[in-house]
Parts: C-alpha cells; sequence; structure tokens
C-alpha cells in the first residue's frame, strides 16, 4: 500500500505515538511518501525507516490509496488542497484540539491502522465550494471544505455584501461580513454566527451574516445547484476574503462568486464515527446532564 502523509509540527508528549505510526506502517511494508516541510520536521524529531520519499504542493500522487493527515482540522483543510481533483482518500489523525474533522485520537493510531487495512471503514465524500473571481485569488487553489468569507478589514465600519443567487438580487447584508458554508462547514465558522447545523450528506450551502445590522437578516439555506455572486462597497478600499484558513485582501472593485465544486474531499470513515456521534462527542450537542436522570 501506497500512502502519502501531511502533517504540522507536535508535542514532546505526542511523539512517541507518531513513532509508533511510522514503525507500524514499515512493519506492514508500506511505501510511503512525506510532504517535504513535515518530512524535514520528522527527521529531527522521530526516526523515520529508510526509502520514504517526498512530495510538494502541485504534485501528482501517483498510485497512492490514502492520505494521512496528522495535525488538527486545519492541517485536514490543508490536506484537502494538496490532494484536489485526485480524489484520494483522507484519513485525519487528531494531534490538535478539536478533532471535528481529523476523528482519529492519536492515542488510538493502532487501533485505526488495524481497522483501516481490514477494510472496516467507508468513504464520506464532502462538497466542496469555489470561488470564481475576474484575477487570479488564493494562488490558484481556489476551493475549500468549510466555507468562503467576506468580512470588513482596517476599519471598524461595517461593509454592505450585495447578494445575488442566480443572477436574482437576494438582499445587501449591512454586517461586518457574510459566510458561505458548505454542510461539512456548518460546524464551524457558520455555526458561531447563528447558521444552523447542516448534515452532510444534504446539497446545500448556508448563507450567514456576520454580526448584521438589521435584526430581521438571519441565516439562508440555498442549493448547492446555486452560483452566488457578490459585490461588496464600504469606505475601506479593500476587503478580506476567506478561503477555510486562507486569507488576503481584496480590492472593491474584484467580482466574485461561488458555487459548488466539480470534484469531492473523500473522508475516511472508520465504521464506529459517524457525524451524529461527532456531535455530541466533540460540540456536547444536546448535552443535559438531566438526560443522566432518564436512564
Amino acid at each position: 500500500m501506497k500512502i502519502a502523509i501531511l502533517g504540522k509540527p507536535f508535542s514532546d508528549n505526542i511523539a512517541p505515538f507518531i513513532q509508533s505510526l511510522f514503525d507500524e506502517l514499515h512493519n506492514r511494508g508500506a511505501d510511503l511518501i512525506v510532504v517535504e516541510h513535515f518530512y524535514l520536521y520528522l527527521r529531527n524529531t522521530i526516526s523515520l525507516p529508510a526509502g520514504i520519499q517526498t512530495f510538494n504542493r502541485g504534485d501528482k500522487l501517483v498510485g497512492v490509496d490514502v492520505v494521512l493527515s496528522i495535525g488538527g482540522d486545519g492541517t485536514l483543510l490543508d490536506t484537502v488542497t494538496y490532494v484536489g481533483a485526485q480524489e484520494l482518500p483522507i484519513l485525519g489523525i487528531n494531534t490538535g484540539r478539536l478533532g471535528f474533522l481529523a476523528t482519529i485520537p492519536f492515542d488510538s493510531i493502532p487501533v485505526a491502522l488495524d481497522a483501516f487495512y481490514k477494510g472496516h471503514y467507508t468513504l464520506d465524500d464532502r462538497a466542496l465550494i469555489r470561488v470564481d473571481a475576474d484575477q487570479e485569488i488564493f494562488d490558484g487553489i481556489n476551493f475549500g471544505l468549510n466555507e468562503f468569507s467576506l468580512q470588513k478589514r482596517d476599519t471598524s465600519s461595517m461593509i454592505v455584501v450585495h447578494t445575488y443567487l442566480d443572477g436574482e438580487y437576494l438582499n445587501s447584508y449591512w454586517a461586518d461580513g457574510l459566510v458561505v458554508a458548505t454542510p461539512t462547514g456548518s460546524t464551524g465558522y457558520s455555526l458561531s454566527c447563528g447558521g444552523p447545523l447542516v448534515l452532510p450528506q444534504t446539497n446545500n450551502f448556508v448563507i450567514s451574516p456576520v454580526c448584521p445590522h438589521n435584526l430581521n437578516v438571519r441565516p439562508m439555506i440555498v442549493s448547492d445547484k446555486s452560483v452566488i455572486s457578490f459585490e461588496v462597497e464600504g469606505r475601506s478600499s479593500s476587503y478580506l476574503a476567506s478561503l477555510d484558513s486562507r486569507s488576503i485582501p481584496i480590492d472593491m472593485h474584484v467580482q466574485l462568486a461561488v458555487r459548488r465544486e466539480s470534484f469531492v474531499a473523500r473522508l475516511v470513515k472508520l465504521n464506529h464515527v459517524n457525524f451524529l456521534s461527532t456531535l455530541r462527542n466533540k460540540l456536547n450537542w444536546g448535552l443535559d446532564k438531566r438526560n443522566n436522570l432518564l436512564t
């Protein structure tokens, strides 16, 4: 099996678990290829088996069976940009904090690997959001798993985001910003703006204003077959556009639109893990100590 690995630096107490990961993969005869910047970190942190190859962003991951993302949810979001249209399965190992997307705890690596090698998993296809503009933005990597957002910058004044749905005027959001989230992203920034939780299998976008001035403006669910376009105005000459964890300043005259990407992110889901259990365990969704009185 050929396995690609991406990751971020981790704390000293996690190093033994990452060492055991590489040892186990080596013992199983896996052909390993590691993103270069992570490889340079690992070789000074743990003992690596011989024969590991490296890759960089934009390289084709030919023959790779699965991609391991070692870090937090931000690392997994970054991993999606490396995989792109290749649609390779991604397994997230959590060495960070929340681990909503990277669901495998670092101390459960041996169990997770054994389950994966035995085929005790399913592939969970997640919709991506694509940003189109009349100039190149985000270094050409114009897709993301969670959300696209527009936000004010350099001033305390709000911005006005004139929003159109398939070319028809929807609303002018007078707010600190606007978030368009995928179902996966509905548990992220959109949720903190009062947006609803949306199951990953639904074919929707969630449009959520950030601190809107008008109290009657609420988040809205629209079909992900729609094209959502924007015109932004404000006192500043630019605003901030963000795609997952990547942010860039945008001039007011730039035309922007979002739509569903033509390919998906393919997440590995072990059989004991599902979206609803993750909601309860990670976000304490529905947690009420009175529930224990009923059992």
